[in-house]
């Protein structure tokens, strides 16, 4: 569908309202022809459940994702971020209601988890080194609340927190607000369009979000080793047994990007990747 996008359209998809339950996609991980060593399962639920009308049940079912997941991505619509002066912003990335829902789900927390703030179709804000800058500002500034929880005093040391921008698409650009009455509120509607007419679709960056989930999970994979093997852990060392664990890592990081220029930034946890 991104593929066939007209020259002027509106950013829709997800997870319909009307679809009930959790969708879960699954990732084994491991060497060619072996057995895997890592499984991945991300959930994603709709967005509806978050609502203030949502139901009770729907509600609780987000929150029991959450306390039960190692990794939560929070993707961030950029241009509502952005846009019209921030006025919209939380009304659909609601980053306050995402803090309260970390808090419930971080409570007495002693095991490690990673925390992506994820920008996506932000292709507009990543144009020049001061729309950079100013994506990177507002999301600090806009998700303050959360990323101040997340550098608590308890919370600090097990969590890893990181922004990822996402260009969705790659050749379109915001273009303008639609503002739709019903019953009473005021719905924005976000309109893009190509950069140029035959503009094809070219996303950028979208495996970022992916390498610091393997980074993060292959640190923890090493450390759970050397956990285990204790003081005898230097015979791994001798033996190179660690070598294909040790080498993934490596190129997983190797082109994980990370530079705030490019308007990506660890903002805490790095001894955690």
């Amino acid at each position: 569908a991104l593929k066939s996008l007209v020259d002027e359209f509106e950013a829709t998809g997800g997870i319909p309202p009307d679809t009930r339950g959790v969708k879960s996609f699954i990732f084994d991980l491991g060497k060619k022809g072996g057995k895997p060593s890592i499984r991945l399962n991300f959930q994603d639920y709709c967005g509806e459940y978050l609502n203030a009308n949502a139901r009770i049940s729907d509600q609780e079912t987000v929150q029991n994702l959450i306390n039960e997941s190692v990794i939560i991505l929070i993707a961030i619509d950029a241009p509502a971020l952005m846009e019209a002066k921030g006025q919209y912003n939380d009304l659909i990335n609601r980053p306050l209601q995402i803090k309260n829902i970390l808090a419930k789900a971080f409570q007495e927390l002693k095991e490690p988890r990673l925390v992506i703030l994820a920008p996506i179709k932000c292709e507009t804000y990543l144009q020049n080194a001061k729309s950079t800058q100013e994506l990177l500002r507002r999301v600090k500034d806009e998700y303050a609340n959360l990323i101040s929880f997340l550098s608590s005093e308890l919370l600090l040391p097990w969590v890893v927190t990181v922004v990822t921008p996402v260009q969705t698409v790659g050749t379109v650009v915001f273009s303008h607000i639609n503002v739709i009455k019903k019953g009473g509120k005021k719905d924005p509607i976000f309109k893009f369009h190509k950069i140029y007419t035959h503009a094809k679709y070219s996303p950028k960056d979208c495996d970022q979000p992916f390498r610091y989930i393997l980074r993060f999970l292959l640190k923890q994979e090493i450390n759970r080793i050397n956990y285990h093997w204790g003081p005898f852990s230097f015979i791994r060392s001798w033996f190179n047994l660690d070598q294909e664990i040790k080498e993934a890592a490596q190129t997983v990081v190797k082109d994980c990007k990370t530079n705030p220029q490019d308007g990506f930034a660890i903002l805490q946890g790095k001894q955690y990747l």
